[in-house]
């Protein structure tokens, strides 16, 4: 199966956000089918959360474009997240699964919230004040894999991966909005971690800006980028470092089954009889 992960360089408009989207599909290699990653917040990355609201009550309308674009381009889209209004005002970070009929077949809402300090010139980020947390587990059935859904700041917590993996998911899924200090001490060791603890594929597309770069968010803010695709034995199969554009890889089946029977860890885990 190929499977390709978008970097985009996202501004708070999500009309212009919308049309990078469109302009970095039309330039992936024609072979189908093919599954599409977004980044977390592509649609609308904004500094002040209240933006975000608004573009959270149209979020039916976004949805209704994305089924379009996906049976135009004839593509399986894993859309990154949207924000979707919840009945307590507060939005979910949605990230959505839409097949090539433009049939939605999952979303998951981002279950853990970045409320940190980081060394950035944001500084504190608060993504509670605005942001409904998930609750919920999602693994889904596709042509390609079962995918374990999870969104950026998700990836620090291994539960929630061992859990997907025991439903079965082999190919993990992380959009993310890292920030640039977070990303340069973390990203790589991360990813690379859950995709071999899990033996599993990990794909994470990922948003890039930087101030005083060409490319940067109309927020203020910065973004690390390096979106990548790992190997169940934690080899980077592609990585795209800065800029927009996109990076591809074909997972392989066989691979991945080689790589949990040559090492059964789901066999020899103690934790259960040792720990509990």
């Amino acid at each position: 199966m190929i499977i390709h992960a978008l970097q985009l360089c996202a501004q708070t408009d999500p009309q212009v956000n919308f049309v990078a989207v469109k302009a970095l599909i039309a330039e992936l290699p024609p072979q189908r089918p093919a599954l599409v990653c977004l980044p977390e917040s592509w649609l609308c990355f904004a500094k002040q959360s209240e933006q975000v609201l608004a573009v959270g009550e149209q979020h039916l309308l976004w949805r209704q474009r994305l089924a379009q674009l996906c049976r135009e381009e004839g593509i399986w889209l894993a859309a990154g997240t949207i924000p979707v209004m919840t009945t307590s005002g507060r939005y979910y970070a949605a990230s959505l699964l839409i097949d090539d009929q433009g049939v939605e077949r999952a979303q998951y809402n981002k279950i853990h919230l970045f409320d940190v300090t980081v060394a950035d010139s944001t500084g504190n980020y608060r993504e509670s004040n605005h942001t409904q947390p998930g609750e919920h587990l999602v693994v889904a059935d596709t042509p390609f894999a079962r995918l374990g859904l999870s969104v950026c700041y998700d990836m620090r917590f291994s539960e929630l991966y061992r859990a997907q993996v025991q439903q079965g998911a082999n190919v993990l899924l992380i959009p993310s909005a890292f920030t640039v200090p977070t990303g340069r001490a973390h990203w790589h060791t991360l990813l690379r971690a859950r995709a071999i603890e899990s033996q599993a594929y990990v794909v994470a597309a990922g948003l890039y800006g930087r101030n005083d770069a060409e490319h940067s968010h109309d927020n203020g803010r910065e973004t690390y980028g390096h979106s990548v695709i790992v190997s169940p034995w934690g080899e980077i199969l592609a990585e795209r470092d800065h800029g927009p554009g996109w990076i591809s890889a074909t997972l392989d089946s066989n691979e991945l089954n080689q790589c949990r029977e040559r090492m059964p860890m789901a066999a020899h885990r103690q934790a259960r009889k040792v720990f509990l």
